[in-house]
């Protein structure tokens, strides 16, 4: 992916509304953003000057006055960019789940349908990593008790997610 996952979140929050990186701060905080991603305040404004540098935001610089606070707004490359991101983040079933609930958080930067195929992706790919366990489970017994439990969490949350990604996209969950 072109974006962090800081990045990808300003920018998120960025194509809902021009936003000042106060009012960042206030998303990042009320809707628990910092559970998964290690944005911090101080970040908040790094990453703001970043994405502006990059032509992916713009900063309004039409203030009434200096001391008011700068507003940015997302660019048409910083949209189709972040698209790009969670288009990859919801489609790969190899992405660890603090990304994938990243990219769940901003799916809205895609059209619905296009969510819905990045979800058919990733329960196909999720479906090869459970045969994967499994095999490679298989392969190795008999197997010390350590040994088949980690192989028997990974598989339940792996079933977890299967589960959740069948209901989502409407597939029969085998």
């Amino acid at each position: 992916m072109e974006l962090t996952l800081g990045e990808l979140v300003v920018l998120g929050t960025l194509a809902e509304r021009p936003r000042h990186g106060y009012d960042i701060e206030q998303v990042v905080e009320q809707r628990g953003v910092r559970r998964w991603t290690d944005i911090g305040f101080s970040s908040i404004y790094y990453l703001l000057d970043k994405l502006t540098a990059r032509g992916l935001a713009e900063a309004d610089d039409d203030r009434p006055s200096p001391k008011a606070r700068r507003v940015v707004r997302i660019t048409d490359r910083g949209r189709r960019t972040a698209a790009a991101g969670v288009r990859e983040l919801l489609a790969d079933a190899g992405i660890p789940a603090r990304s994938f609930v990243a990219g769940l958080a901003h799916a809205g930067l895609l059209p619905a349908h296009e969510v819905d195929e990045a979800l058919r992706t990733r329960l196909v790919g999720l479906d090869a990593r459970i045969d994967a366990v499994v095999a490679a489970r298989t392969a190795q017994e008999p197997l010390p008790p350590e040994a088949r439990d980690v192989f028997s969490f990974s598989l339940s949350q792996l079933r977890a997610e299967r589960s959740w990604l069948a209901e989502r996209v409407q597939v029969p969950d085998e």
